[in-house]
């Protein structure tokens, strides 16, 4: 439950063009679609990937950390990691299962004999994006428990793409799509208001001694 009487109280210590602005981007904001990226080992790619889910609307990343361990590059994410929601996974398993039990569709995004062209993709249902390495593509297990498989269509000699690319591709290809679509793709009223909230403390300052002076902790 968002306490609103806070979160009004928060709000009035911002400016009118930062709480217009965050209205604004949440307005284009999506969990239609959500994004994966499996043992990413160069972070430079992990962060670039989100910071493209960031400037094209998709507010989740869910990254799988089963071999190697990560941090954010915050100077290819530029400020990316304080607006996207980051999950992180110790497994492939716990990954999709937590997917798959919030509704969406395992895809996977390789070549293979059922994929289907980044054109032609079917929108309308909630889909998961899996993303694996360029060198190692995405493992055995996202493959075989993948719903679909979709590819970007190429011309060149080249046969796979960087994973930042790639990513940046599909995310902007989809969510543009989506966006001129009569999907119902945008943010509930509630997911609104807790983006708010949470925006609105990571933009304030010594947010700690605030948040206590409010309740008289």
């Amino acid at each position: 439950m968002i306490d609103i009487d806070y979160l009004n109280f928060l709000e009035n210590i911002l400016t009118d063009n930062r709480k217009e602005r965050f209205l604004n981007v949440l307005e284009s904001r999506t969990k239609h679609f959500t994004i994966a990226v499996e043992d990413v080992f160069q972070m430079h790619n992990a962060s670039a990937v989100m910071r493209s889910c960031e400037v094209f609307g998709i507010q989740e990343l869910h990254v799988i950390e089963e071999r190697y361990g990560k941090r954010i590059d915050k100077e290819i994410a530029m400020g990316a990691q304080k607006w996207v929601d980051i999950s992180t996974y110790d497994s492939v398993t716990n990954c999709i299962d937590t997917l798959k039990d919030k509704g969406y569709q395992i895809i996977a995004t390789t070549p293979h004999e059922n994929d289907c062209l980044l054109e032609d993709f079917d929108i309308s249902k909630p889909s998961a994006l899996f993303f694996g390495t360029e060198r190692d593509g995405l493992s055995d297990e996202i493959i075989r428990r993948a719903d679909g498989f979709l590819k970007i269509p190429m011309v060149g000699f080249t046969e796979s793409l960087n994973i930042s690319v790639s990513a940046a591709i599909i995310i902007q290809n989809l969510t543009n799509r989506l966006r001129n679509s009569d999907i119902d793709w945008q943010l509930t009223e509630k997911d609104i208001l807790e983006k708010r909230l949470d925006w609105a403390k990571k933009s304030i300052k010594d947010i700690k001694r605030i948040e206590a002076r409010y309740y008289n902790i």
